[in-house]
């Protein structure tokens, strides 16, 4: 298995204000985004300091060309870590986030696949990254200097069987574990060694990223299966309870959302969605329509509420449900993509690679400011991210942007 890893300026980088120094020391937890889903895996962030009304003069600080994918993007420090393919080569990138300068890069042979490139976003945990391709190459690498500490193949040493489309699900750190969504149920790997903790059954993963939450007092995990959703001790691998759901093309993408005892799943192909009781013994489904068609953006929970895409990709609208009825409370059309919310803000991203704010408020979506800063051409499916007053988008191609909201 062939990798590299180099500490250069390889990428080509247009940026304003290269000269500008980095911020010292590390940011409070709330101005980091260094995970998929953000500081605590649930798509929302608290920081404050930034201007929503700033996006509209579309103040773009510096651009960087990733190579394919959809891999998002995580903000530790003064690093921003993500994935490309500039051709059947996968690359972790380590860019400087305030001036997008090239760090360090690691590379190791991947064809692009179809729906080309990476997906899976980079976590940082301390002083080490960990990434994963659509073939299941996992690695654990230094987060300063791009060093490899370990990798392993999900496929070749854990038996792991790929989806459709590869491996998509983030990795994700609990204790001492790697985490990911491979074979039926999980497989958890040792973070400083990559050897095997546990791992689910036989079986195939879905596409969405595992998500951690507490389960009468338990440490818990929820994966999407192909034909199901899975709730696991995080600790253990043991299963805790399954609940049936089958997607054309057995497409499971869009990560489970925790609430409340409760678990909300949700899936494209005018599948629909439902809200689980997970917290007696046996699964209880309390509703399911077809309110919110999850396609690929992972849906947001906030005071009572679940913010997601309805649609497939390229015809996604945003739109607000009550939690406890399943009931819409709003929608606004413009083929959307994929969200975040930050500090009660909605950020969405449309397939025009148009940014749009507004508040996330169930009475109704009122826009704060929009700017385009993404090729319209290319698909803009990955999630923006915000960190530190800079907001982070990239598109199919590889094209990074870091947009000034300060």
């Amino acid at each position: 298995m062939g990798s590299n890893c180099s500490r250069s300026a390889g990428i080509r980088i247009a940026g304003l204000g290269l000269a500008c120094l980095l911020a010292g020391g590390r940011p409070s937890p709330a101005s980091e985004w260094s995970r998929w889903r953000g500081p605590d895996g649930t798509g929302i962030s608290t920081e404050k300091g930034w201007k929503p009304q700033a996006l509209a003069a579309g103040k773009i600080k510096w651009k960087a060309s990733l190579g394919k994918g959809h891999s998002c993007m995580s903000v530790a420090g003064k690093y921003l870590y993500t994935m490309g393919n500039p051709g059947a080569t996968d690359v972790v990138y380590c860019l400087e986030a305030e001036t997008g300068k090239e760090v360090w890069k690691y590379s190791h042979p991947c064809e692009q696949g179809n729906f080309e490139g990476p997906r899976a976003t980079p976590v940082v945990d301390g002083e080490f990254i960990y990434g994963l391709s659509r073939d299941g190459h996992t690695c654990c690498l230094e987060a300063e200097t791009g060093k490899v500490k370990w990798e392993k193949n999900l496929i070749k040493d854990f038996a792991a069987a790929n989806t459709t489309w590869g491996f998509a699900g983030s990795p994700l750190i609990v204790d001492k574990a790697v985490v990911y969504n491979a074979r039926a149920s999980g497989l958890a790997l040792d973070k400083l060694t990559g050897e095997k903790i546990w791992e689910g059954g036989g079986g195939q993963c879905g596409y969405a990223a595992p998500v951690r939450f507490s389960l009468k007092g338990k440490d818990a995990l929820a994966l999407f299966s192909m034909k199901d959703v899975v709730v696991v001790e995080a600790l253990t691998g043991a299963k805790i309870m399954t609940h049936p759901w089958e997607t054309q093309y057995d497409v499971n993408a869009a990560d489970p959302l925790f609430f409340d005892g409760k678990l909300f799943i949700t899936s494209g192909y005018e599948h629909g969605c439902t809200l689980l009781d997970v917290s007696g013994k046996n699964v209880k489904q309390l509703w399911e329509n077809q309110n919110l068609r999850g396609h690929f953006a992972s849906p947001i929970y906030l005071d009572g509420h679940i913010y997601g895409v309805d649609g497939q990709t390229g015809q996604g609208q945003l739109r607000c449900l009550e939690a406890k009825s399943g009931k819409v409370m709003w929608t606004h059309k413009g083929g959307f993509e994929n969200l975040i919310i930050v500090a009660g803000m909605i950020l969405a991203i449309d397939k025009a690679g148009v940014l749009v704010i507004g508040e996330a408020n169930p009475k109704a979506f009122r826009e704060t400011a929009k700017a385009a800063v993404l090729n319209g051409k290319a698909k803009n499916w990955t999630a923006p991210v915000l960190a530190n007053g800079y907001i982070y988008c990239r598109n199919s191609e590889g094209d990074l942007v870091c947009v000034d909201v300060h």
